[in-house]
């Protein structure tokens, strides 16, 4: 039995709706390898998973519509910043299978800018045609969902069947199934290419592709080191994010818990002044990824990711294999067109 067929729990029997376009690839990087030491580099593409710009939502995406569709909803309920590519991912996948989608944009950055507020992921929500709603507070998890299950009520008084995906914990961790799959289909990948990896960097944000791919590798019997880099929290409390996470897991697919408290690996050196907040750092790994391997990285998430990762290459030892797992975000560096311009416009 191949890697990319065997079976990790129930996780094969959960309901699961197809959105991607296929495999993503792994590419090495040597133009980086050749600046940064002695380490081999890869980048695993999720930001070629293929929907609406693609990216890594729609691997998690998967799960909760496929729970949706059976169900019988015809309407998507979801959360999430301004610029969240998470909510554009649900509005194509929604329009892909035919249902509406009603996406709630919370205030969670701090920008007094026009551009950031309808740019971006804001303008590609309104080209699929969701129905937009605002939310004050950026870190009230809690309230965000409390507020979609009052808008899912307003629906259901209407007639229609809405499917709600929550952002706070305490619901099942169906997006998270997505990257235990995902590690599945890198592991098969590699064996093909005959890579042996030492580290896996990502970043880590709601847990879902962090847990995901940290619990598939261990379900698997893979030993990596999976490194995750801050995005929204500090280590300490993503720590305790990614543990349930992890737990949550294993009881959604009916099988042993297989991540270790040592297994948890985070970075929050880059997090800078917090969730969505550009700095130096975000702008010298956008120039970098760009200019050896014409990868485009986002000022949010893979930026940050990538900042950590470039750590993690130039402290390996000769030899060592580390891949990066580019999310994806592209259309969210459009809404961060005046710092972004700002800083390659100016000498590097």
């Amino acid at each position: 039995m191949t890697v990319r067929t065997r079976p990790i729990g129930k996780l094969d029997e959960m309901p699961h709706a197809r959105l991607m376009s296929g495999e993503t690839p792994i590419e090495e990087m040597p133009r980086l390898a050749a600046r940064l030491g002695a380490a081999r580099l890869y980048v695993k593409r999720d930001d070629m998973t293929g929907l609406a710009f693609g990216g890594n939502k729609v691997r998690q995406l998967e799960y909760y519509i496929g729970e949706a569709v059976a169900g019988g909803a015809d309407t998507i309920l979801i959360t999430g910043a301004v610029q969240s590519n998470f909510v554009r991912m649900a509005a194509a996948s929604a329009c892909k299978m035919g249902m509406e989608c009603h996406i709630q944009l919370e205030n969670r950055v701090p920008k007094n800018d026009p551009v950031y507020a309808t740019s971006g992921n804001v303008l590609i929500d309104k080209m699929l045609g969701a129905t937009l709603y605002s939310y004050p507070d950026g870190e009230d998890e809690a309230g965000a969902d409390a507020r979609l299950s009052e808008i899912a009520g307003e629906l259901r008084a209407k007639g229609q069947t809405p499917y709600i995906i929550h952002l706070a914990p305490g619901h099942p961790p169906l997006g998270a199934l997505g990257y235990v799959d995902a590690a599945r289909e890198l592991l098969s990948q590699c064996a093909e290419k005959d890579i042996e990896l030492d580290d896996v960097v990502l970043a880590s944000g709601s847990g879902h592709t962090h847990g995901g791919m940290l619990f598939g590798l261990r379900a698997l019997g893979c030993p990596v080191r999976v490194t995750g880099v801050c995005v929204r929290r500090n280590a300490r409390e993503q720590r305790g994010r990614i543990s349930s996470r992890c737990g949550e897991i294993a009881e959604l697919l009916e099988t042993e818990p297989v991540v270790e408290d040592g297994d948890i690996i985070l970075k929050d050196d880059f997090l800078g002044a917090g969730y969505g907040r550009v700095n130096d750092q975000v702008f010298d790994a956008m120039r970098l990824a760009a200019e050896t391997e014409g990868l485009i990285l986002d000022p949010v998430y893979t930026a940050k990711a990538f900042s950590g990762f470039l750590e993690c290459a130039k402290a390996a030892q000769e030899g060592q294999v580390l891949l990066f797992v580019h999310t994806g975000g592209t259309p969210a560096i459009f809404g961060y067109e005046r710092e972004l311009s700002a800083a390659f416009d100016a000498p590097a």
